[in-house]
Formats: structure tokens, C-alpha cells, sequence
């Protein structure tokens, strides 16, 4: 495993902001890029997730792209919101949270339920999201599911709080090397917190119905899509279909399991910066 600790890179700490957007009060962390001439990467992380845990990765990526990471309401240190949401809405706040940050234009990286908004957010602003990566997602409605047993232990932000649920279950949950490393559920669990229950229902309300499959074919941007051989939660064949269905696209695939941006940091960041640095497409 990449340790969470093992740093490649000199990138500054982040720069941690309260901002609100449409009434709604996020916690968004910049983490400063030295070139000008790259889009900043945006990144939505998976649910009931802070922006903690995609620190590890930011880390080996090139310290000359500027990063940017929210707290999705009712995670991190973002409240929730007083109603339930629809994915576009928060692709609609994100959008006006980079008109107050005075970004015209970035790359977007979505994880998990962060890619479905990244497939929400690159569909709703084709001119503002310049390329796309998908990683450990799918379709929405139409997700081919791995093991119900273990999609149900998930219907709860227990796993955030709940250190022995963890240890008995967090190999099954996320395959690849959570199977193996027992270093790894001391990393997860430093790095994690437990959202609010009313935050972690409406992120899985948001999903209800949504299905991007029929306007995948509608995207423009290059896409890279980021899976694992071994993901109980989202199998690799969410994967091959979504780079069917998307025209510009290209799959990679990991030798791990759902955590791959965590557990295998390094080299996941190198897959993400040469497609975001290639001339392709």
C-alpha cells in the first residue's frame, strides 16, 4: 500500500475556507498550485466522506496543478442541508462556488457517489469542465451491483464510527488490499468522520432515479475511467460500460479494490496526471 504518509511531492497544506453558496455554508480546501497554465482539478469525493481522506492522493499529484475539494453538505465540517437535493442542484452550487472563486474552467475528478456528481456536473457545464475522470463509479440506476449483502452495510454511515464494524467488515466492503493490510483501517479510520445521518440519507437520496447512462453518450470531454479488479461495491464492469458508453474514454484498471485512490495513491495520481497532461483527444 501507498502509505497515507508517504509523501513524493512538495505540495504546500491546504488552505481550508467556509464559503456560502446559495444560502448553503460549505468547507472547501484549495491547495495551491505553482503553474498558471494547468486547470485547476476539482475533486468530489465518495459518500459520507470528508476532505480528509483524498489528502493522500492530492499528495502525489503534480504539486503544479491546483487542487480543490468541498465537504458535501451533511460531511466533514459542511452542515447538511434543511432538505433533500437533487445531484444537479449541487452541480448548480458547485458552479457558483467557482464563480466566487473566480475559476472559469477545471478538470473534475469524481470517487464512488462524487462520480456521479462528476458526470452530473460535466454534463450541466460542458464548456466549464475540460476533462473528466471517473473513479470506482457507474451509472446511477443502472449499476450492475456487486454482492447485496455487502451494498447493505453500507446503507448506514456506521463504518465511519463504528471501529470493530470495520475491522470485521471493511475487507468485504472494499476488496483489493483492505483484505490484507490491517495498516489500512487505521489510516481510514484517522482520516475519517462520521457524517451526519440526515447528510449521509440525502447523498443516497440524491441518487434515486438518477441515471446517466442515455446522455453519456451526449459528453465531449476526454474521460479517464479509474477502476478496480477487485471492488465488491461498484464491480469493474460498471466500468467497461461507462467507457462504452462515453465517446472520448479511456479505462484503467487497478490491481485493488474500491479504495484504490487511498490504498494505492501513488499510483493512481501518476494514471491521473499524464491523462490530464496528454495531448489526446
Amino acid at each position: 500500500m501507498d502509505s497515507p504518509d508517504t509523501v513524493t511531492t512538495h505540495r504546500a497544506e491546504p488552505r481550508f475556507e467556509r464559503r456560502t453558496v446559495d444560502g448553503q455554508e460549505l468547507r472547501i480546501a484549495v491547495w495551491a498550485g505553482s503553474s498558471a497554465d494547468k486547470p485547476p482539478l476539482l475533486l468530489f469525493n465518495g459518500i459520507g466522506s470528508r476532505i480528509e481522506l483524498v489528502a493522500p492522493f492530492v499528495e502525489h499529484l503534480d504539486p503544479e496543478r491546483e487542487i480543490i475539494a468541498l465537504d458535501v453538505p451533511g460531511t466533514g465540517e459542511s452542515p447538511a442541508t434543511q432538505f433533500p437535493y437533487r445531484l444537479w442542484m449541487i452541480a448548480r452550487m458547485v458552479g457558483r462556488l467557482l464563480d466566487q472563486l473566480k475559476i472559469e474552467r477545471v478538470d473534475t475528478l469524481g470517487v464512488s457517489w462524487g462520480g456521479t456528481l462528476a458526470q452530473q456536473f460535466a454534463l450541466q457545464n460542458p464548456r466549464r469542465c475540460r476533462r473528466l475522470v471517473l473513479a470506482a463509479t457507474a451509472t446511477g440506476g443502472l449499476l450492475v451491483p456487486g454482492d447485496l449483502k455487502v451494498l447493505a452495510k453500507m446503507a448506514t454511515p456506521r463504518r465511519f464510527k463504528d471501529p470493530n464494524f470495520m475491522r470485521e467488515n471493511m475487507g468485504a466492503l472494499y476488496g483489493g488490499l483492505a483484505r490484507t493490510d490491517p495498516d489500512l483501517l487505521a489510516d481510514f479510520a484517522r482520516l475519517s468522520r462520521s457524517p451526519s445521518r440526515r447528510g449521509y440519507l440525502y447523498q443516497q437520496m440524491a441518487l434515486a432515479g438518477w441515471v446517466s447512462a442515455p446522455l453519456l453518450p451526449l459528453l465531449r470531454q476526454p474521460t479517464l475511467v479509474l477502476a478496480g479488479s477487485d471492488d465488491p461495491l461498484v464491480p469493474l464492469v460498471n466500468a467497461r460500460i461507462l467507457a462504452r458508453l462515453i465517446p472520448h474514454s479511456t479505462l484503467t484498471v487497478l490491481d485493488d479494490g474500491h479504495l484504490f485512490l487511498f490504498t494505492k495513491a501513488r499510483e493512481s495520481a501518476e494514471s491521473v496526471d499524464r491523462f490530464l497532461d496528454s495531448s489526446e483527444h
